[in-house]
């Protein structure tokens, strides 16, 4: 099994490294928080200085695991050029075309395919990971038109060996998608505890579970909020631009008829279409390795499927009915 380096040992980061060695990776990472490499070690992880580290993963032909927000992901990938220039990549990192820009413009030799694990909490640090963070979540994986299969193989094999499902998608499906069902709900989540904390102490008094499930992500660390939603500007604004339609539409029919009919019956329906997808059938199907066969999973992928296992010839899939 390939070794691991994983570069931030944050909540993702640290969850990475913990599942990592758990599936029976030899497994080290690099910080620059004292508090996670002290947590790290006090676990028994092996952490290094990133020059070590790095060093390291050269000599191993480990895959480097990039965990670090956005804001930090330049001066890495700096680093691992540096130490490490041909080195197998990925990254867990929110938004993937600026990462995957960084990494054409800096590691034109790096083996990369960008990653994406659909899990978190809204705590952060070491302390707040766990090696079954991933278990049975989506991890996107992205394919360029220049994604090498085996650069790909290696990123896919690690959310696998994680506990997670690959979802193959391109960087730009995936930016547009997270817009909207990670970086939107955080948008609105603090707007939401905004506007709950105006009603004063009666109105937080009674905030009772729609308003704690709604205000959820708003607890997270406000740094990384803005890193990965300024990070998608483009697409986040996209979104913006379609909640304020829809919230404009029912603020009218509030105002004209004192009916939200229209409003909550869409949002009832799309969410039992979500709720559905987690029980609705999925049918297997086998895609084998060869010259076509990213092209092709990247369209299973953005259509919703999964793949659940990888050979050193095929990869399992399930797909949607």
């Amino acid at each position: 099994m390939r070794a691991v380096c994983v570069i931030g040992l944050g909540l993702i980061g640290g969850s990475v490294l913990r599942a990592a060695n758990t599936a029976g990776r030899p497994a080290w990472g690099t910080t620059t928080s004292e508090a996670d490499a002290a947590g790290a070690r006090a676990e028994g992880f092996e952490v290094l200085d990133v020059e070590p580290a790095l060093r390291r993963a050269a000599e191993e032909e480990a895959l480097v695991v990039v965990a670090t927000p956005l804001t930090a992901v330049r001066a890495v990938l700096r680093q691992v050029a540096e130490h490490a220039p041909g080195a197998w990549l990925t990254d867990v990192v929110s938004v993937k075309e600026p990462v995957d820009a960084e990494v054409r413009s800096l590691l034109p030799a790096g083996r990369y395919a960008g990653g994406h694990p659909m899990a978190g909490v809204s705590s952060s640090g070491w302390s707040a990971g766990s090696g079954e963070l991933f278990t049975g979540a989506a991890w996107a994986v992205t394919i360029e038109d220049d994604t090498t299969l085996d650069a790909w193989s290696e990123a896919a094999r690690l959310a696998l060996d994680c506990g997670a499902q690959v979802v193959p998608t391109s960087a730009a499906s995936h930016d547009f998608a997270v817009a909207r069902i990670s970086h939107l709900p955080h948008v609105f989540a603090a707007v939401l505890a905004a506007v709950g904390a105006d009603g004063g102490p009666l109105a937080l008094s009674l905030a009772a579970g729609s308003f704690r499930d709604g205000t959820r992500v708003a607890g997270s660390e406000p740094e990384l909020v803005r890193a990965m939603t300024e990070g998608n500007r483009i697409a986040l604004l996209d979104a913006v631009d379609d909640a304020l339609g829809r919230l404009g539409a029912a603020r009218g029919s509030l105002a004209s008829t004192g009916g939200l009919k229209s409003t909550v019956d869409a949002g009832h329906e799309a969410r039992r279409t979500l709720d559905e997808l987690a029980i609705n059938e999925r049918v297997r199907a086998t895609v084998q390795l060869n010259d076509t066969a990213l092209e092709r999973l990247r369209e299973l992928g953005e259509r919703g499927s999964r793949v659940v296992a990888l050979t050193e010839t095929t990869a399992e899939v399930e797909i949607p009915v």
